[in-house]
């Protein structure tokens, strides 16, 4: 048999029971539907949480005082029986090699009033790389000068929310600001950076580190972080690091902590929850798949005596089961090809009715979709054709 003519027989058959062939690819359709559907919300917040995280570059390891030997979150500079991180051990950081920013932190809350107006918020203390570290920028002004971190002078930079806190929209530059028990003179605003995981990165203030150190009346910093060359692997960074820190200090009493790894780790979690939804949305493709199978048992029983007098003409076996195989090989992939636009259609209307809900569905999960219902098709069609290539011609012609 031509294969035109094989491919117009199995579009008859598929085309002469059209209410049933429509049921039996809207159970594919539904299932690669959902798999869509779920895989595109995964994958969106794959990508949104992983954006968070790399708003600040991702290039960074930090330095926190206090050896950590188990899994958990980083140390925050609780104080510790350990020697604390100092201000020469930050200096001294600055300087190694492809280190291409430091900033020595400690922070606190605090109240902050000026313009006759008074505000509890976060008081970052920070160094002058700050914004080459973090990836920020200032919206007036400047950020504060490159001062020995010991000798920083009273300056505060305050943050966008912090700023239409206290001076709504007046120049707040040069005016004076109280924070704690300290006076300090403004001389920057940040741009608007937004929330990161929950907390408001625009309701901040930031002064030198040394005098958060002394706002605080702390001994040590809570961490510092280097910000290092692209390209250059963390663990050169974290060897150089242990290196430095272990000679000032004697012994290894501080954690490193880089953003590769934590990026990594954070990734291969979020792909496990992504191919988890996905596999939930798969199950409705077995119930589409057990369908295929119903349909083509059905449709072999029926047509018992064309069968037969295709294979009394000359048919070979192998044609026999190729037209059953492309009859449920076509109801799959016709139903894959629904499910994909249903799919995509839902994504889409669920991220315009929730803008916040982020949605994306990457090509290689449409492929991947169309070529899983085409594989569900040749499976649930192999035991029907076998079944019907295997009838005694004979037998058949007789049934009819």
């Amino acid at each position: 048999m031509l294969l035109p003519d094989a491919v117009r027989l199995a579009l008859g058959a598929v085309t002469a029971q059209r209410l049933r062939s429509f049921l039996t690819l809207l159970g594919i359709a539904v299932g690669i539907a959902s798999v869509i559907l779920l895989t595109s919300i995964g994958e969106g917040i794959h990508r949104f949480v992983l954006a968070e995280f790399t708003q600040f570059g991702t290039n960074i390891a930090s330095i926190s005082p206090g050896k950590v030997k188990t899994s958990g979150p980083a140390p925050t500079g609780v104080p510790t029986s350990v020697r604390p991180l100092t201000l020469d051990d930050a200096r001294a950081l600055a300087q190694l090699p492809h280190v291409t920013g430091m900033t020595a932190m400690v922070w606190g809350n605090s109240e902050v009033s000026g313009n006759g107006r008074l505000r509890r918020t976060t008081v970052n203390g920070v160094g002058a790389d700050m914004l080459k570290v973090y990836s920020i920028k200032v919206r007036t002004g400047q950020f504060l000068p490159d001062e020995t971190l010991k000798n920083a002078r009273a300056f505060v930079v305050l943050g966008a929310k912090l700023k239409s806190e206290l001076f709504g929209s007046a120049n707040p530059l040069g005016a004076r600001v109280r924070v704690g028990n300290l006076q300090f003179r403004v001389i920057g605003v940040l741009e608007a950076k937004g929330q990161f995981l929950g907390v408001d990165l625009d309701d901040a203030a930031y002064i030198p580190t040394a005098r958060a150190l002394e706002l605080y009346n702390r001994d040590g910093l809570m961490k510092i972080d280097l910000a290092y060359e692209e390209g250059i692997p963390a663990s050169t960074i974290i060897k150089a690091v242990k290196s430095t820190i272990t000679a000032r200090h004697g012994r290894e009493d501080f954690t490193i902590t880089t953003q590769e790894d934590m990026l990594r780790t954070l990734s291969n979690i979020l792909d496990i929850l992504t191919m988890a939804v996905g596999a939930l949305g798969g199950i409705s493709l077995l119930v589409g798949g057990v369908g295929i199978v119903t349909i083509m048992t059905i449709a072999v029983s029926e047509r018992t005596g064309e069968i037969g007098l295709l294979v009394a003409l000359g048919a070979p076996r192998r044609t026999i089961l190729g037209l059953f195989l492309g009859e449920a090989v076509t109801l799959s992939a016709l139903g894959g090809v629904i499910g994909l636009v249903l799919g995509i259609g839902l994504a889409q209307l669920i991220h315009l009715a929730a803008p916040g809900l982020p949605v994306h569905t990457p090509l290689s999960f449409v492929l991947l979709a169309e070529g899983v219902a085409i594989a569900i098709g040749l499976l649930a069609g192999v035991l029907p054709a076998r079944s019907a290539a295997r009838l005694d011609p004979v037998e058949a012609l007789r049934s009819e």
